[in-house]
């Protein structure tokens, strides 16, 4: 098939999550991504071999010390091949490096210069060391903790570290649509706790404005309940009546049927109370097929290896097989997006450490001086 970033060359020195996540997306649209790497460590997340294969396959390595003057001069050499450079050091250090976005700027002008940092290029907390769960305290996500005085895990997704592979993948996309206008490049400064931000618009807007949360989780329909068998199951009614009519009737409530949705959140605790008293009477099992039957918005709390057995996610082909280069064949989830009825991607397995230095040093054209 055609891929939409066929012909685009990224060179990658985002390392751990959101550079390899986003450029794992721009790999699997077709863009040449060339991971820069550290001779004899690489990134620090092949520590975590599965977690790098995750986001790493498709993708070339080729490994430079850039402490050295040969080192930076392949840098170089590659900076002026591409369209797209993106790189996840603190702010500063690639300056430091000799590789700050005005150098290469002159070095390519037609270059996409991306950088992922926590706080971004400025501001008061620009310097400040962090991962994922402080990006999320910081931006709003924790507001409940904060409302409750909870200290309770908020999960294990990294949200940050996704959502800024998600911002620096528009980010630069747009770059490059600009760039097919102007022929000139542009600078990308992405913050992961600045995405957080933009995802907290709708509870942000409101207390800025002095209006009320749109607090969907106060329905008693909204949420997570136990079954007879013990296996969890979400009901997701937000606002609609015309669910909350047939779950009603499905669970043996027919008084509460005429509440709207202004009744169902002041009478929320009594009638949550009765719908999880109604499921844990059956087999989730039991409920999938009556709520499916009934047309009532639910869906099963997955254990991992369920979500990888999903009949739903086999029949959308997210997960491949792919043969890496040692001739094993491993799986890895597909690039979501389906075009004219076709995924990109994966394409080809997860690189070793400097498995292509040789390979795409060699087609590199010589600097002028």
């Amino acid at each position: 098939m055609s891929l939409p970033l066929a012909g685009i060359r990224v060179i990658s020195l985002a390392e751990q999550y959101p550079g390899p996540y986003a450029t794992l997306l721009l790999s699997d649209l077709g863009a040449e991504v060339i991971l820069v790497e550290r001779p004899g460590a690489g990134d620090p997340a092949r520590q975590f071999p599965a977690f790098h294969g995750a986001l790493n396959r498709g993708k070339q390595s080729v490994a430079l010390d850039l402490k050295s003057a040969e080192g930076k001069l392949n840098l170089r050499r590659l900076v002026a091949s591409a369209d797209v450079l993106m790189e996840g050091f603190r702010p500063g250090t690639m300056a430091r490096l000799g590789f700050g976005h005005e150098a290469m700027a002159q070095l390519n002008p037609g270059l996409v210069y991306v950088s992922i940092s926590g706080f971004g290029q400025d501001g008061p907390y620009r310097d400040r060391p962090a991962h994922d769960i402080s990006y999320q305290a910081l931006a709003g996500f924790l507001f409940r903790h904060a409302e409750q005085g909870s200290v309770e895990d908020p999960g294990s997704i990294a949200i940050g570290d996704l959502s800024s592979g998600m911002f620096a993948v528009v980010g630069t996309l747009a770059a490059l649509f600009e760039r097919a206008r102007t022929e000139k490049g542009k600078y990308v400064d992405v913050s992961m706790t600045d995405g957080l931000v933009s995802w907290m618009s709708v509870m942000l807007g409101p207390v800025m404005n002095g209006a009320p949360l749109a607090d969907i989780g106060a329905e008693p329909a909204y949420g997570v309940f136990k079954c007879a068998d013990g296996r969890l199951l979400t009901l997701s009614i937000a606002h609609e009546d015309w669910f909350w009519r047939p779950l009603c009737e499905l669970l043996g409530m027919p008084d509460a049927a005429g509440f709207n949705r202004g009744e169902r959140v002041a009478r929320g605790d009594a009638l949550r109370s009765k719908v999880a008293g109604a499921l844990a009477t059956r087999d989730r099992a039991d409920w999938a097929e009556r709520l499916d039957a009934a047309g009532i918005p639910w869906g099963p709390v997955n254990s991992l290896s369920e979500v990888t057995a999903d009949p739903h996610f086999r029949a959308r082909g997210l997960f491949r097989e792919v043969a890496e280069g040692n001739g094993e064949r491993r799986y890895h989830v597909a690039q979501p997006l389906i075009f004219s009825g076709e995924h990109p991607g994966p394409r080809s397995g997860v690189p070793g450490l400097g498995e292509h230095t040789e390979q795409v040093l060699r087609t590199l054209p010589e600097l002028k001086d």
